[in-house]
């Protein structure tokens, strides 16, 4: 007698497992924990052996579903196909296919190449991918994306006015395209041709003072702030060093020698575009290490030398220097931010101080290649470069002293 949707329900548990027969060869396996089974028995097309094929688990599958399904194998027994066979080859199939999608490639190149990236990359790389390229494209086999599917996507971000984070994603893109072909997915990189196919972004200049007289006066406001211990000895840290915002923001006291006066930044901590030149070692000026000898009794047993207050295990966030410059009066968007310390220092030294360029691009970290086409070591120019550092440390002083003074003969003329 064929089975019930009732029958079917209400099947209980008992001390062995049992069958409930329906028709054709489908039945009910009721297992003794009380979870219920569809199975088909049937016998192979050519070898005639009995066996037995898994159509669910009730109640995802009811009684009418399991029957089609039934059908959909005796249909393949008919044209002498195994409905075993056939279902492990549709999914092994799928998993092929899902292998060979833009999420999975692009999931594979992501691991390999966050080993080589700093923290604050990963996590904007890691975001680009959640936010703009994998809802729509996930499941797309990358063997199948044409170029104007994928500039698609891009006009998404484009139209809402993130230019800069559009050509990111076109960068990413074209990486993920160029690993899947390397890696024999694809036959061709449909990237590639997105070159020149977005509008061009406009270049923002992150604010910086780059005027002598004006940054003697950031120079005093700064000796004058009241923050904590630790953002002070950062904020005044910063103009003496002129290093990358995140990176002076995660020294480690393991990264400094204090008593030659040097910080050695690792590969890993540096600009992606940066690493492949090894470390970068930062000659630290008499005031620098006075600054950080200060410090060392209050965080010098912890890792990093400014330590996050709420977290002692993080290093602190470098927007906590804006946000001291804008407590002092300055805005980060149009007067002078964290990253402008880096500009102030590139003009200055050139143009007050009169310093070789390529001494000033190697203290920035900044790619130096020779007449050749060769990129420097970054210890090249060393003693050149500990001897500028010094010359602009002095002159940051002078700086300040005729600030000071300045504001002394105006206060006395005022009061004349």
């Amino acid at each position: 007698m064929p089975l019930t949707e009732l029958a079917v329900k209400q099947a209980k548990s008992k001390e062995k497992d049992y069958k409930l027969s329906d028709e054709k060869g489908l039945f009910l396996l009721v297992k003794k924990n009380g979870s219920k089974y569809w199975r088909l028995k049937y016998r192979h097309p050519q070898t005639k052996k009995e066996r037995m094929l898994a159509l669910g688990v009730y109640p995802a599958v009811g009684l009418k579903d399991a029957r089609q399904k039934r059908e959909d194998a005796r249909s393949l027994l008919s044209e002498g196909v195994d409905p075993s066979t056939h279902k492990q080859a549709v999914k092994s199939a799928k998993g092929e296919a899902h292998s060979n999608s833009f999420g999975a490639i692009a999931n594979e190149w992501f691991i390999k190449q966050e080993l080589s990236w700093a923290p604050a990359t990963t996590k904007k790389h890691r975001a680009l991918l959640a936010n703009d390229l994998l809802p729509y494209l996930l499941d797309r086999p990358i063997s199948e994306l044409e170029t104007w599917e994928l500039l698609s996507v891009l006009n998404r971000v484009v139209d809402r006015g993130a230019m800069d984070t559009a050509h990111k994603c076109r960068q990413i893109l074209n990486q993920i395209c160029r690993y899947a072909k390397q890696t024999g997915r694809t036959k061709q990189n449909p990237a590639v041709d997105l070159v020149g196919a977005l509008p061009e972004k406009k270049t923002q200049h992150r604010a910086a003072i780059v005027e002598p007289q004006k940054f003697g006066k950031l120079l005093v406001d700064i000796d004058a702030y009241t923050g904590t211990p630790i953002i002070r000895t950062m904020l005044a840290l910063a103009p003496l060093v002129f290093q990358r915002p995140g990176e002076l923001a995660a020294m480690e006291w393991i990264e400094l020698d204090l008593d030659e006066g040097f910080w050695h930044i690792p590969k890993n901590k540096k600009k992606e575009r940066n690493k492949r030149e090894g470390d970068h070692t930062v000659p630290l000026p008499e005031q620098a290490v006075e600054l950080l000898r200060d410090i060392e009794p209050l965080t010098g047993h912890r890792r990093y030398v400014f330590p996050n207050q709420r977290d002692y295990e993080k290093h602190a966030s470098p927007e906590s220097i804006n946000k001291a410059l804008r407590e002092l009066g300055y805005s980060t968007s149009s007067d002078h931010c964290f990253h402008g310390f880096r500009a102030s220092a590139r003009t200055m030294l050139d143009e007050q101080l009169g310093l070789r360029v390529e001494w000033i691009e190697h203290q920035l970290a900044h790619s130096v290649k020779d007449p050749l086409g060769r990129a420097y070591n970054r210890t090249k120019h060393l003693p050149q470069r500990i001897e500028m550092m010094q010359r602009w440390a002095s002159y940051l002083d002078d700086l300040k002293s005729q600030t000071l003074a300045g504001n002394v003969i105006t206060a006395n003329f005022g009061q004349g």
